[in-house]
């Protein structure tokens, strides 16, 4: 039974209050109260002391000087006057950050990417301390609109200060992806905000687009960029187009290695067994209870896992992401050690040549080639255009040179070529040197270069209230043929599918953290909800229908419950098909309606299925205060999904396309249509 102290404290004293004429306390009072109170000292005196906590193996490292919050000190200190700032969530943002600040050298100046979360952002007003000073902001959008996590506090502050601006000299760089409804909102509001508080807008909004050619559209908007810049400060390029090192490689020959990093994620923020908060910094290494495979027959593998976080303190809510950070495939790295002839497991440190730097290096170190490209950097996607141009200049055929130059450029022909030869073929880093003998880098600058192997995020598959110690996940393994014959295989799913549990009991585990989400059942459990979510695009809806579920039991009266499934065929991928039955069966989930697009002829999906039952989702939507939520495929099934919306409110409603379309941002800004869609 819970006790609030504070009220007995107050009873206690009126009670004395009202009785007055006798003695608070007898002598026997006072005895029996001292000889309670040495018990208590005695028993705290002699009892055992605990046992230490066990450690993981413990890395020797010096304990972190203290960060500088004043990006103007640092600025002041270095001689720098242009500063890159970076909202990123998968580090493209912060990848194009450091581009830019290099890229300040070429123009005589001096540049620095920096994480907002990091510094006192307050600063801004102060920039024109600095002559010929610049913010540039990357900025990604996350999610439905959202700030990245990083650049959360940025925001708020640009939304509830009013500093006057108008000695900053800005630009803004958005990466976002066209088929999200809130395309590159993040980087569109701090334009604008950072213009109507004063600031001069010295370049204009550039917009990355994640489903055409992000890499493209910067190197497009960057060539553009400098120029301007240079006519602003009236300052010319230095011409120097050499590469610049941004890290010295230094060898250990003779080093304790017990302070070498071996990659294990949990121990890179505290070397102490695992304590809470667990975030992108500090994550849970989480047993894998269940890995089984879902589907029952076709060339697809669909998996089920859960994750053990009993313990931990983490919690979560049905629809929230679950981060997990994967580690490449060994049979991948040892290829690249092969063909570069490189001893992999040598001890190296990448020490950053500005001592000023935030960042120490680029991955922790010491550490050794085969565990920064294991489980440091990403060796599997396609390079972008700025490592090619880097790594030029160790090919030592001249063709292979002018064509990795031409891939950089933003010529039409260079553009078409890395298109065709890099992106269309899907090469990665190994199928490059592969395809092009004469390229033999330096495994250090390729390190370098390379970006950060970045968590992978996923829909939990599961409610809280019916798991409050495990998180589900529901994907698909991710394996296809490139047009150069190659198999490529994705980081993440391979690594999961590869997580098994054995028949002795020893479990793998998995670090990961929670990534809060939007995408929420509505407040009140007696609004209907309409869920639409074919292929592994059920996932957070198996956890909304257990959560719903959980509410009937408790005695609540739940709204319709609906939900629309799509798949290849009932007798392969009908994943969930018994969970789904038996919610349908126990009332739980009153309107089951699924789409088998290959069991017949024409292909049927799942925006057909709405078309079909428009009556009743017309009367759910417009007269019962029905929640839609869609999950799944953004670049067709989403806009296809709302397209079906259109439709019925247009027929049913009798509304003009306009209105219609209206109808439908308007249930948007209300928080009753919710997307959860990747590309």
């Amino acid at each position: 039974m819970y006790v609030n102290m504070a009220d007995m404290d107050t009873e206690t004293s009126t009670q004395a209050v009202v009785g007055e004429e006798e003695p608070l306390f007898s002598n026997l009072d006072l005895f029996l109260f001292s000889l309670i109170v040495g018990l208590v000292i005695y028993w705290f005196m002699s009892r055992k002391k605990p046992e230490p906590i066990p450690e993981f193996k413990k890395i020797d490292t010096p304990a972190p000087a203290a960060r500088e919050t004043s990006f103007i000190e640092k600025m002041k200190k270095t001689g720098k006057n242009i500063i890159v700032f970076y909202g990123s969530q998968t580090g493209t943002a912060e990848e194009f950050a450091n581009r830019l600040s290099k890229d300040a050298q070429r123009y005589g100046m001096k540049g620095m990417a920096a994480d907002p979360e990091e510094y006192d952002m307050g600063e801004l007003s102060r920039l024109s301390e600095i002559k010929n000073s610049l913010a540039i902001f990357c900025m990604a959008t996350y999610g439905e609109g959202d700030p990245t996590d990083n650049a959360q506090d940025f925001y708020d502050w640009l939304q509830e200060n009013d500093d006057d601006m108008s000695g900053l000299n800005y630009t803004v760089f958005a990466l976002g992806n066209k088929t999200y409804e809130h395309y590159n909102a993040m980087g569109k509001y701090v334009d604008k905000r950072l213009e109507d508080l004063g600031a001069k807008r010295i370049f204009d909004l550039g917009l990355g687009d994640d489903d055409g050619n992000l890499e493209e559209d910067f190197v497009s908007w960057r060539e553009q960029f400098w120029p301007a810049v240079c006519e602003h400060f009236g300052v010319e390029a230095s011409g120097d187009e050499l590469s610049i090192r941004q890290y010295e490689l230094k060898e250990h020959t003779d080093i304790n290695m017990n302070k070498v990093y071996t990659g294990e994620i949990g121990r890179l923020k505290s070397f102490e067994v695992q304590k809470p908060p667990f975030d992108s910094k500090n994550p849970f290494l989480a047993p894998v209870t269940v890995n089984r495979k879902l589907n029952k027959a076709g060339d697809r593998h669909l998996m089920h896992l859960e994750l053990d976080i009993t313990g931990s303190k983490i919690r979560y809510e049905s629809g929230d992401h679950v981060a997990v950070f994967p580690t490449n495939d060994s049979v991948l790295v040892n290829k690249l050690g092969q063909i570069l002839g490189v001893d992999l497991d040598k001890v190296i440190s990448l020490n950053n040549l500005d001592e000023e730097s935030n960042k120490k290096h680029p991955f922790p170190c010491p550490t050794t080639y085969r565990t920064a490209l294991t489980h440091y950097l990403d060796i599997t996607h396609p390079p972008r255009t700025n490592v090619l141009y880097e790594l030029a200049q160790y090919a030592s055929d001249p063709k292979d040179q002018e064509n990795m130059r031409k891939m950089a450029s933003s010529s039409p022909e260079g553009k078409a070529l890395y298109q065709s030869w890099v992106l269309d073929a899907s090469r990665n880093i190994l199928a490059i040197l592969e395809d092009m003998p004469s390229l033999r880098p330096p495994v250090d600058h390729l390190c370098e270069l390379l970006p950060r192997l970045q968590a992978r995020y996923y829909s939990i598959a599961s409610s809280s209230k019916v798991h409050p110690n495990s998180i589900h996940i529901c994907a698909v393994v991710v394996e296809y043929k490139t047009k150069t014959g190659r198999t490529n295989k994705g980081v993440a799913t391979n690594w999961l599918k590869n997580k098994l549990v054995t028949d002795n009991g020893h479990k793998s585990t998995v670090p990961m953290y929670i990534r809060k989400s939007q995408f929420r059942l509505p407040f009140k459990a007696t609004n209907p909800v309409i869920m639409i979510g074919p292929g592994t695009g059920i996932a957070p809806f198996v956890g909304f229908i257990q959560e719903r579920g959980w509410l009937k039991q408790q005695g609540k009266e739940v709204g319709e419950t609906v939900m629309y499934f799509g798949c290849r065929h009932k007798n392969e991928d009908y994943i969930y098909q018994e969970e789904l039955e038996e919610a349908e069966k126990n009332a739980v989930l009153p309107q089951l309606h699924v789409a088998f697009s290959r069991d017949q002829d024409q292909k049927v999906y799942v925006q057909h299925l709405l078309k079909k039952n428009k009556e009743n989702i017309w009367k759910l939507i417009h007269n019962d205060n029905a929640h839609i939520y869609v999950c799944g495929d953004a670049r067709n099934m989403a806009k296809d999904v709302q397209s079906a919306f259109h439709d019925i409110a247009e027929e049913l409603g009798g509304m003009t396309r306009t209105q219609a379309t209206d109808y439908v941002k308007k249930l948007m800004t209300k928080g009753r249509y919710s997307q959860d869609v990747w590309s």
